[in-house]
């Protein structure tokens, strides 16, 4: 199994409490640390704007911003954003700014896409909330766009939603030219979002990973549904690997997970949520799959592996703050699943 781990950003008011001229030190000091640790293949943010569960004035640091200075102070992980939404940013632009960041990390970016569904923000910031139907076109556009400039340098199309003509995007990523010049899909898509008649169609045809549920029964159902797809469109299952997030709440002994749990609740009660928010909250990490002692966080990712989840996105509320939930992650789960 694969594994990559969330850089506390804010959007999960995981930086509350930190002063904001010491986010970039917390930050930076979490991504240098996760580069040197090689278990961890990658690191992530979330493409948002104002926190979750409920809009607060806690900060959020913008993704893309993010990936180029993590690119800056790292050398070896790899980069990337659980998702980004395709109509935050023009797509031919999107192309650019990640072929740009794709260069200063040397070749180290993961494009993570996704429709978008944060309604709140969409309006707040002026993007109108289009229907489903509508986003998930737009994503299926923007991704032609990204195949088209970062494999041939330039991208036209006269979509429902973008035209673009002859935009170019020089230098390409990377990713996008082998050694000898030919070219290849460039930075790898993750086409993120179960939608089942939609969303895993797009992976089918464009995605070299997906990332969808981790909860064992709906991993398996939309496994095959993507299978399905991919059986439709002519392509290879086994080419996409499968991928899903997981709040990681550990401790060594029942004890100490119950100790991590009430630090959680009272975390999210000093943000200044109101109670039955904490209380949804703390309970949507309890129902997840990743939750226990060592063995157990184990043999349920070892499960899922089964099933066909190779690679795991982890994220730890408390990493900002502490960090022996990780630790201890990183000493006793990811060598049992190596």
């Amino acid at each position: 199994m694969r594994f990559g781990i969330f850089i506390p950003q804010g959007w999960r008011h995981d930086l509350v409490g930190i002063e904001p001229d010491q986010h970039w030190g917390v930050m930076a000091g979490l991504a240098r640390r996760t580069d040197g640790i090689r278990d961890w293949e990658s690191l992530w943010v979330y493409d948002h704007f104002h926190p979750v569960p409920r809009p607060t004035d806690a900060a959020v640091h913008e993704a893309w911003t993010l990936m180029a200075a993590f690119a800056g102070v790292t050398g070896r992980v790899r980069l990337g954003q659980m998702c980004t939404c395709m109509s935050y940013r023009n797509p031919a632009y999107l192309a650019k700014v990640a072929a740009t960041v794709d260069v200063v990390s040397e070749g180290r970016v993961e494009m993570g896409i996704g429709a978008g569904w944060y309604e709140h923000e969409w309006r707040a910031y002026g993007y109108g909330f289009p229907s489903a139907g509508e986003r998930l076109e737009r994503l299926r556009e923007g991704v032609e766009i990204f195949r088209q400039a970062w494999m041939t340098g330039s991208a036209t199309l006269d979509g429902t939603h973008y035209q673009v003509d002859g935009a170019m995007c020089h230098p390409r990523p990377l990713q996008g030219t082998a050694f000898d010049g030919s070219p290849r899909n460039g930075i790898p898509l993750w086409i993120a979002g179960g939608g089942e008649k939609k969303t895993l169609r797009i992976a089918a045809e464009y995605a070299d990973y997906t990332n969808f549920s981790g909860m064992p029964d709906e991993f398996a159902r939309k496994s095959e549904v993507l299978r399905g797809h991919c059986d439709d469109v002519g392509r290879s299952f086994d080419e996409i690997t499968r991928s899903a997030n997981f709040n990681i709440v550990i401790g060594r002994d029942e004890r100490e997970v119950e100790e991590r749990f009430a630090w959680i609740e009272d975390h999210y009660r000093r943000a200044g949520l109101p109670e039955d928010v904490v209380a949804d909250t703390v309970q949507s990490f309890r129902d997840g799959p990743a939750v226990g002692t060592p063995d157990q966080v184990a043999s349920a990712l070892a499960d899922l592996q089964d099933a066909g989840m190779t690679y795991a996105i982890t994220y730890f509320v408390e990493a900002a703050y502490d960090l022996s939930g990780v630790e201890l992650f990183e000493r006793e789960v990811i060598p049992a699943l190596r």
